[in-house]
């Protein structure tokens, strides 16, 4: 009976508090309902594109249990404790995945500046598959040579998620891809050869490139700005780098920020292939697979 009475109570209470809310009723409410939503729904769509649906879960069941307890328990969870954990744990969700968070702001900002790259396969000719082998022979054979002879050279595949500061910074050359000029373009001594070269299908997009670094120092101390640069632009774009180190002459591939070093051909051409098939109009898909 003690148990219904304090519920009756509790609800009744709850009840007064919320047409108190109504009457009450501020603009500084609006702002503060507004930007929760806002903030929950943005770490609710980085957990589901991630494939985090756990997280999002365990998430949901933090912010609902801690509603609950300010609804029910106002005298333990004040509305300014309840708001300041929403934020704890809200940050705490877009830290285990900040990459992905600077990764999406990043494809945002290239959206609203008209897009960066070329748009993929927008009234874009299409290409025998004959081509795309040729084009990964000559990557290939062009890494390899320059890791021979100790070039350090940078080349990141692009796939349409570059913004136009990465690439105005540099030289276009729109050019057909081949080992010669790929090799004359990292030749020590040419003007370009310090910057990032962009690969954008079958064509050298531009070359001489600057990269934003990457700020995590749990790499090893020997990635130099080539290593960082190519890391860097992996964890804010949709792209692969290749990297051919200067001192060594090993290459690496990196994807989102994480680097295979000692790369041989067969993993170039599985890193290639892979980077031509998602390139690659349908059609073409079709025509591959059969």
């Amino acid at each position: 009976m003690a148990v219904l009475l304090n519920a009756v109570l509790s609800f009744a209470e709850l009840q007064e508090r919320v047409v108190l809310f109504f009457t009450q009723f501020k603009v500084i409410y609006a702002a503060e309902i507004l930007f929760f939503f806002a903030l929950i729904f943005f770490v609710s769509k980085v957990l589901r594109d991630n494939d985090a649906t756990k997280l999002m879960l365990l998430y949901w069941v933090l912010l609902l249990g801690g509603g609950c307890m300010n609804l029910f328990a106002a005298e333990l969870v004040t509305k300014e404790f309840f708001l300041f954990f929403v934020l704890l744990v809200s940050a705490f969700m877009l830290i285990l995945f900040n990459v992905e968070v600077k990764k999406s702001l990043w494809d945002v900002h290239s959206a609203r500046e008209g897009g960066s790259d070329i748009r993929p396969h927008v009234g874009a000719e299409i290409r025998p598959q004959a081509d795309t082998e040729r084009c990964i022979a000559n990557i290939i054979k062009a890494l390899q040579n320059m890791s021979k002879n100790n070039v350090g050279a940078l080349i990141v595949l692009s796939k349409g998620s570059l913004p136009k500061q990465v690439l105005q910074s540099g030289v276009e050359i729109d050019a057909e891809i081949s080992t010669q000029l790929i090799e004359g373009i990292f030749f020590p001594k040419a003007p370009l050869h310090d910057g990032a070269t962009i690969i954008h299908g079958h064509k050298i997009q531009a070359a001489g490139c600057f990269l934003p670094l990457t700020q995590k120092t749990s790499y090893p101390k020997d990635y130099g700005t080539r290593h960082r640069a190519a890391i860097g632009i992996t964890e804010v774009a949709n792209v692969i780098s290749l990297v051919v180190s200067e001192e060594t002459g090993i290459i690496s591939i990196v994807k989102q920020g994480n680097v295979t070093r000692y790369a041989d051909y067969d993993m170039l051409a599985d890193a290639l292939k892979d980077y031509y098939w998602q390139e690659m109009p349908l059609t073409d898909k079709r025509r591959g697979g059969k």
